[in-house]
């Protein structure tokens, strides 16, 4: 092609040129520029591009059709496009779960559907939630009104029986140490309860239920009569420096013989394990479940949602295995 030949009057060069893409006008440029100075070199180098682009460009332009600067590749997809394995009835089975779990990860859903008999790695099923979830098969839950929120609580006066952690205490049996911790919980204006979580730190098993008032009296209820759950005997409790863990709730240690650590002010970071249960309670329960006006089946539904914690759903912290599983794993390497 004679380098004159692409250079066409302008009234010329709109009339035969249609609507181009951005990358067809940035084409033509290159085009007119080297028609200008016949120099390769010159055009690459004022332009940034390769030669091999140029070159490219050069042998499919054609000055009367500038619609041949468009880049008509279109998708780069392969004609022929590995179709997914999984069997339908195991992608059922991991929407099944996912719908009723799910803010459960890939992993603990691996674990599920092994216990089921079916052969799957994490990473599959990944795969299969995120082709669900890009073919709208699979919606994420809305999230309902439930929340829970953290008070600031003032500087507390000495405790009369709970201290400080001794320098060095450890847990190594489920029991040796439970965190305790309590946070509001607002299901809609005017309606307020208060939620309390205990946490094994050793077996992560949780024990947890609601009450209308956060005071020494809950304290010592949940102590006394739903503590008891964790199913093995309590050594040590650590709480903050509520007031509800005070007066009721103190004496009732004394009395029980259960050690009572106090952590020191402004410091949740040392209650890290059952700071990280409100979250997992926010996420898996609160943000999930319509949670209803009466006290008693608002604690029913939290009952259910602890024996699914506990007994069914797998714990990346214990290699996959449940609260109650770790604990019978315990129990038989003690005896």
């Amino acid at each position: 092609m004679n380098v004159q030949e692409t250079i066409l009057p302008r009234a010329r060069r709109l009339r035969v040129a249609p609507e181009l893409s951005p990358e067809a006008r940035r084409r033509l440029r290159w085009m007119d520029y080297y028609g200008q100075h016949g120099n390769v070199t010159q055009t690459c180098r004022h332009f940034d591009i390769g030669r091999e682009t140029f070159y490219r460009w050069w042998k499919r332009y054609d000055p009367s059709r500038l619609e041949t600067l468009e880049d008509d590749r279109g998708t780069r997809r392969p004609e022929h496009v590995r179709q997914p394995q999984t069997p339908p009835s195991l992608e059922a089975r991991i929407r099944a779960w996912r719908e009723t779990y799910p803010r459960w990860g890939d992993r603990k859903l691996a674990v599920l559907l092994r216990r089921e008999g079916w052969t799957i790695s994490h990473a599959t099923i990944g795969r299969v939630l995120a082709r669900l979830r890009g073919k709208g098969q699979l919606v994420e839950p809305p999230v309902v009104r439930a929340a829970l929120h953290k008070q600031r609580r003032r500087a507390r006066l000495k405790r009369r029986y709970a201290t400080r952690m001794p320098w060095g205490y450890l847990a190594h049996q489920p029991g040796d140490l439970i965190q305790l911790d309590t946070t509001p919980i607002t299901l809609y204006p005017g309606c307020q309860r208060v939620h309390f979580t205990a946490r094994d730190v050793v077996s992560r098993k949780d024990v947890v239920a609601a009450y209308r008032q956060g005071n020494s009296a809950a304290a010592e209820h949940f102590l006394c009569h739903e503590l008891p759950r964790m199913g093995f005997p309590i050594r040590a409790l650590q709480i903050d420096g509520g007031s509800e863990f005070k007066a009721k709730f103190e004496r009732a240690c004394q009395a029980l013989g259960i050690a009572l650590f106090v952590l020191p002010p402004r410091s949740p970071r040392l209650n890290g394990k059952v700071e990280r249960g409100h979250r997992t309670h926010q996420e898996e329960f609160y943000d999930l479940v319509e949670v209803p006006d009466d006290l008693p089946a608002h604690n029913t539904l939290l009952r259910q949602h602890e024996a699914v914690y506990n007994g069914l759903r797998p714990h990346q912290a214990l290699g996959y295995l449940t609260p109650n599983e770790f604990v019978a794993r315990c129990r038989a390497q003690h005896r």
